[in-house]
């Protein structure tokens, strides 16, 4: 099997070299391309040609304008990479009879009630970002290829920049901390993401039937500023030293930023586990193995 991926470079992508190398052959492409061909989702021609040059089993794609509050602003460059890129690698992807495998957002949905919502429910996305998220989940849709779309929420890394690493290094420094209560989801490692994307794909190209889309989120959920508290008392159970020792539990209006936030992040993920057979387990569990990689460097 040939698997193409691109974005090696993000949270996910580093993941992913690792999750996807049992599988076959990987080509990772990262934003400065691969034999001489661009792979910045901006340049969409280039990434096509690199598909049609390669002829992958496979494309996955972890690559995306991620940058929520400049999306804002971003409006025309968010839109290129996060939708007109992807109608054009689906496009080609349907041509050469490829698998696209590509990740989306709880961004998608209004963030409205406290129940978790369903890959069924309607998708009324409430900021830029979150409105190129879903355009692009259309335009796979509508490209008829076979896709895999995973929508999963509150990622986080050993690599890159994320939630958890910038309050374990703002406690180091800070002796208070006010953090937002009104917002609840899941955290959910790259590391998971992968290892579930990894078995999804060897399955679906078995069986064309599950083919569609999917919510990749661990079990469980909490709010920001429970999930700093944990974050906290599991470094300090790993002999961390901090400074923090004063949290302040705020709601979204205080803390104002150019792109709404959803408060409700809850995404049910029954339907990935029923039809690949697998267990998604509880955010705790891989935020504890982040911390501890983290911390033990």
């Amino acid at each position: 099997m040939k698997i193409l991926l691109l974005g090696k470079n993000g949270q996910v992508g580093w993941e992913l070299q690792r999750a996807l190398a049992p599988l076959g052959e990987v080509i990772a492409l990262d934003r400065y391309g691969l034999m001489g061909l661009c792979g910045d989702l901006s340049q969409i021609q280039a990434v096509c040609d690199s598909i049609l040059s390669v002829k992958p089993d496979v494309v996955v794609n972890a690559s995306a304008y991620t940058a929520v509050d400049l999306a804002e602003s971003e409006q025309e460059l968010a839109d290129q990479i996060n939708h007109l890129s992807i109608q054009e690698i689906a496009r080609t992807c349907q041509l050469i009879d490829t698998l696209f495998v590509h990740y989306s957002t709880d961004y998608v949905f209004n963030g409205a009630g406290d129940q978790p919502f369903s890959e069924t429910d309607d998708i009324a996305p409430l900021n830029v970002y979150g409105k190129t998220k879903a355009l692009g989940e259309q335009a796979i849709k509508n490209s008829g290829c076979d896709y895999l779309i995973f929508r999963t929420s509150w990622v986080y890394a050993v690599k890159g920049k994320n939630f958890l690493k910038t309050m374990l290094n703002l406690a180091q420094q800070r002796e208070e901390l006010s953090i937002i209560d009104d917002q609840i989801g899941a955290p959910t490692s790259a590391e998971l993401i992968a290892d579930i994307s990894a078995h999804a794909i060897s399955q679906t190209l078995a069986d064309q039937r599950k083919i569609g889309i999917y919510h990749l989120v661990a079990s469980g959920e909490t709010s920001w500023f429970n999930y700093a508290n944990f974050i906290f008392e599991q470094a300090r159970l790993l002999g961390c030293e901090l400074a923090v020792n004063k949290l302040n539990a705020i709601p979204t209006s205080a803390y104002p930023t150019p792109a709404q936030r959803p408060h409700n992040s809850r995404l049910n993920n029954q339907k990935l586990q029923q039809i690949f057979q697998l267990n998604l387990p509880a955010w705790e569990q891989g935020a504890k193995r982040a911390l501890t990689e983290i911390l033990n460097k």
